[in-house]
């Protein structure tokens, strides 16, 4: 598991682009608005974005805003898209 750091400047955006491992995306500061082509919204401090492998996104801020990236696995190596399972 590797995590990453990213701070974006107010509109700043992530051009969209894949991912070949699930990725949640952890913001800490801020708001980050996302999109995926089928959905859009924004997720702020506090809050998670769960990115599957394969999906199409791309992200922006308004304002200053925070996050950790946590991926989830290694390319190359099998994955398995996320699932939030509730314990019975």
């Amino acid at each position: 598991m590797r995590v990453v750091g990213l701070r974006l400047e107010p509109g700043q955006n992530v051009p969209e682009h894949r991912n070949a491992i699930p990725v949640a995306l952890i913001v800490t500061g801020g708001r980050l608005h996302f999109d995926d082509g089928k959905q859009s919204g924004e997720v702020g401090a506090g809050e998670m974005l769960l990115i599957n492998p394969g999906e199409r996104h791309t992200y922006r801020a308004e304002g200053a805003t925070s996050a950790y990236l946590v991926f989830a696995g290694l390319p190359g190596v099998r994955s398995r898209t996320w699932t939030l399972r509730r314990k019975a």
